[in-house]
């Protein structure tokens, strides 16, 4: 099974499971076709759109580029929602992403002159040759 169909399978059986649980508060809105309209654009915008956007650049982008991605999320979540929702972060939501920020700064990719993981082949250069 593919990684999206995989993905779809899970959301189903996820709100196979919640259902039970939000069905009485939502009774009300059946009665609404506008309000099952924006129920359900709520739901493929905060769920499909990203899920499905989230594994298909993770099939197309090379590891360390996604984990980047993965790891300035809550950043970019941060600013859109003081920008669009006019959610002021706290000092403690700032702190979080200046440790995220400091995280990606500091960290190192395997330099070209160390020893890749699998060394069963590796030869290493040297620059010069020993005299005898």
């Amino acid at each position: 099974m593919a990684a999206i169909d995989q993905l779809g399978a899970s959301m189903l059986i996820a709100a196979a499971v919640i259902t039970p649980f939000g069905l009485g508060g939502a009774l009300p809105a059946f009665g609404h076709p506008v309000l099952l309209l924006a129920a359900a654009g709520v739901g493929v915008c905060s769920s499909v759109i990203p899920y499905v956007t989230d594994q298909l650049a993770m099939a197309r982008l090379p590891r360390a580029t996604f984990a980047l991605m993965l790891a300035l999320l809550p950043m970019f979540a941060v600013i859109i929602g003081a920008i669009v929702l006019r959610q002021l972060p706290t000092p403690r939501d700032l702190a979080g992403i200046a440790l995220v920020i400091a995280g990606v700064a500091v960290h190192q990719g395997p330099r070209a002159d160390t020893c890749p993981t699998d060394n069963s082949n590796y030869i290493p250069e040297t620059s010069h040759t020993p005299q005898r």
